[in-house]
Order: C-alpha cells, then structure tokens, then sequence
C-alpha cells in the first residue's frame, strides 16, 4: 500500500475526511489508469461525509452516489481495501441521508493489510 493511500485511510478512520481528500488527491492527480476511480472513489467517499458533517445532505447524497458507482468496479477488494465492506456500509448511509433517518456513526475503511 503506498503511502499517500495509507495515509489517506489514516485520515479517513479518524473521521478527518477534509484532510483524507487532500492526500488521496496527492495519489489520484498523477494516475491514469483503473487506479484513479478507485482514488477517486475513496476520495468521493471522504467528501460525502465531510458534507454530511457539515449538515450539507444534499451534498453528501451526490458524493456518496458517484463513490458507489465507481467503486463497484473495484470489489470486493482492491489495493488492501475491503471494498466490499465500504461500498455496503456507504451505501447505508446514503439509504438513511434520503430517508431522513438517524446516519450514526460513520463507518471506518477496513483494510487486508496492516498500516503500520
């Protein structure tokens, strides 16, 4: 896993998401194969709930549906990333942003490898 990647999902498990899409986008910019969508799906995720944080639904609904189409190339895993995992627990969110409900905790990205 490299280090912007690693960093990024650092950034992310803490609930730092701002801060998340600034080094996922460190590692997406110079890409230009299959590996930016899947940047660029982790990247959409982070947004989504920085907006959700920032009580901007709307927002959060929009990142969160591009997230999930572009992450389903890329499951159930990739580069480490339990993708499968993600693409469910995000698209909850998503489900209960719409629905009006209570979201809860956000969910954390869970990984096949260690990030020490």
């Amino acid at each position: 896993m490299d280090e912007h990647l690693r960093r990024g999902i650092e950034l992310f498990n803490a609930g730092e998401y701002f801060e998340c899409h600034e080094v996922l986008e460190l590692a997406w910019t110079p890409e230009h194969g299959p590996r930016r969508l899947f940047l660029q799906s982790l990247i959409h995720v982070a947004v989504g709930f920085y907006h959700w944080r920032k009580d901007n639904p709307l927002g959060a609904c929009r990142q969160l549906r591009k997230a999930l189409r572009k992450m389903g190339e890329y499951l159930p895993e990739c580069e480490g990333v339990d993708t499968e995992s993600l693409n469910r627990e995000a698209g909850e969110v998503l489900r209960r942003i719409e629905a009006g409900e209570d979201v809860g905790e956000l969910p954390k990205i869970k990984t096949f490898l260690a990030l020490d």
